[in-house]
């Protein structure tokens, strides 16, 4: 590719707005305290509702207030909230960027339940109540609808509220699916916004511009206000109060191609260069912000198992904590998840019974992401080190779990990050490495960000390309939908099929995979 999408940031210009946002105006990034002596008329839920990681009974409730005040939830199974349970969550305040969130518990399995969501300050005040939905997983095998995607708000491309802003979240917001897996990149912080950019054909890109988006962030505030960003949008918040989440981080929460110990070669970090010191704030500022919780996570951070029902696991995965250096990626051993991680990810697939099985990843695997950050020739960005045999690097990793998981069937991998869509399948027949089972890999994104050329194919792990939708040239904006991209998997009621569409931001289907069941 003549221009790297992961090397490709946007010069900045300082010029801060505030969005409309269904009558009241958006909250800055961070809570601001009320004014000693100031009575407030009431507090604002300034970035609407979310909700994620559900369980049988319930799921997690998020939302952000302007100044402190008590957040408080209130669910039922009839849109006018009859018979509702009412729950009382944490004090919203500056220590937390205003966010917060709370579990709701007790609700049937496999109903649609509606929340609604108030503030309450200490003077008694109280916000317009916001509403929305989530689903509970199902105990009883059922039909499963769920969307997945990545890479918002990458390469330059912000609001731009004269095509409607990030309007693949409408469209998403309109398959009225049981589940949305981000596959990470929910921001890029290391993406400064212009105001303007002018296109190759002549028209002019102009972006919502914030104080937060118009350098690289560096401290606490900046990464929160790159999240903060994104939810002003209306498309945004309207899919967020009606689609449950399953949230993982990749590099661009924090930089790009980032890896643990690293010191940031790029001249725009000027305060911080420490990728442990910036990634841990990242990380702080992603669970604020996402509907995710410490809690569930298996090390407090970000992967975790998600059980929806009989017919279906996910196990989100966590390719950035733990990964070794980019440099060298072709000696003889590496990891990308770690031990711990990838023996969880080989139990959990060995003691699942569920139909089907998802791992997603938000690095993909038979494809190769070169990082020549530094110099180095054999410097690796994800898994795949591009010579087409044995396991070298990272590969080594995959290896053992793909070899201590042949055993079981019907495990799909969904993935994101290289900023076009794809069909891959992995065959041991075709592969330099053979002790493995056949599986699906499928690719998505970006959902509003720089569409990518396809990138090179390893075949280590016998990878053929059954489908690719991606543009000849490099960062392609989304000023129309055609390389913007989202996937849908359907789950028919017995668990005999999966189907996965690969989509454009538009809705339209431009491939189909249907996988029967395996016994």
């Amino acid at each position: 590719m003549s221009v790297s999408r992961r090397k490709f940031l946007s010069a900045s210009a300082a010029a801060g707005l505030i969005v409309p946002v269904g009558g009241l105006l958006a909250a800055p990034a961070t809570a601001v305290p009320a004014t000693p002596g100031l009575i407030r008329a009431r507090p604002t839920l300034s970035h609407g509702v979310a909700s994620g990681d559900p369980r049988t009974d319930g799921a997690l409730i998020w939302a952000r207030s302007d100044t402190p005040a008590r957040m408080i939830v209130e669910t039922s199974l009839f849109e006018n909230f009859a018979f509702a349970r009412r729950f009382t969550g944490p004090l919203l305040t500056p220590a937390t960027d205003g966010t917060g969130r709370v579990r709701v518990t007790g609700h049937p399995a496999g109903a649609t339940i509606h929340y609604r969501v108030t503030l309450v300050s200490d003077r008694g005040t109280r916000s317009q109540p916001l509403t929305g939905t989530f689903r509970t997983a199902p105990l009883l095998p059922g039909a499963v609808k769920l969307n997945w995607s990545g890479d918002v708000v990458g390469q330059g491309w912000g609001i731009n509220e004269a095509i409607g802003g990030l309007h693949g979240f409408s469209t998403l917001a309109d398959r009225n699916a049981d589940l949305f897996i981000h596959s990470g990149d929910t921001v890029y912080a290391d993406g400064p916004l212009k105001e303007s950019v002018t296109l190759d054909d002549g028209r002019v890109w102009r972006n919502v511009v914030t104080e937060a988006k118009s350098d690289v962030a560096q401290t606490l505030d900046q990464y929160r206000g790159n999240h903060s960003y994104n939810m002003t949008d209306r498309n945004y918040r309207r899919f967020a109060a009606s689609t449950t989440q399953l949230v993982q981080w990749d590099d661009h929460e924090t930089f790009n191609n980032w890896f643990p110990g690293e010191i940031v070669a790029n001249p725009a970090y000027t305060q911080e260069k420490r990728a442990d010191v910036l990634s841990a704030r990242a990380l702080q500022a992603f669970h604020e912000w996402q509907p995710v919780s410490r809690v569930d996570a298996v090390d407090g951070r970000v992967y975790r198992k998600v059980s929806y029902g009989p017919l279906l696991d996910i196990f989100v995965l966590d390719m950035r904590s733990y990964k070794d250096s980019n440099s060298n990626a072709r000696k003889q051993s590496g990891h990308i998840l770690g031990a711990r991680q990838a023996r969880w990810l080989v139990d959990g697939l060995n003691s699942s019974r569920a139909v089907w099985k998802i791992v997603a990843n938000d690095l993909p695997l038979g494809i190769v992401v070169p990082d020549t950050t530094y110099g180095d020739t054999d410097g690796i960005e994800a898994v795949a080190q591009g010579d087409n045999s044995k396991p070298l690097g990272r590969e080594t990793e995959l290896a053992q779990i793909l070899s201590r998981t042949k055993r079981v069937r019907n495990v799909v991998w969904l993935t994101a990050d290289v900023h076009y869509t794809a069909a891959n399948r992995y065959d041991p027949s075709r592969a330099a490495f053979t002790d493995f089972h056949p599986f699906w890999e499928f690719v998505s994104g970006p959902l509003h960000a720089g569409a990518f050329p396809a990138g090179k194919l390893d075949g280590t792990f016998g990878i053929d390309q059954v489908f690719v939708h991606a543009p000849t040239t490099a960062n392609v904006s989304p000023i129309t939908t055609e390389f913007q991209h989202f996937g849908e998997v359907r789950i028919d009621g017995l668990g005999g099929t999966f189907t996965v569409d690969l989509c454009d931001t538009s809705g339209k289907v431009l491939h189909r995979t249907v996988i029967p069941r395996e016994l």
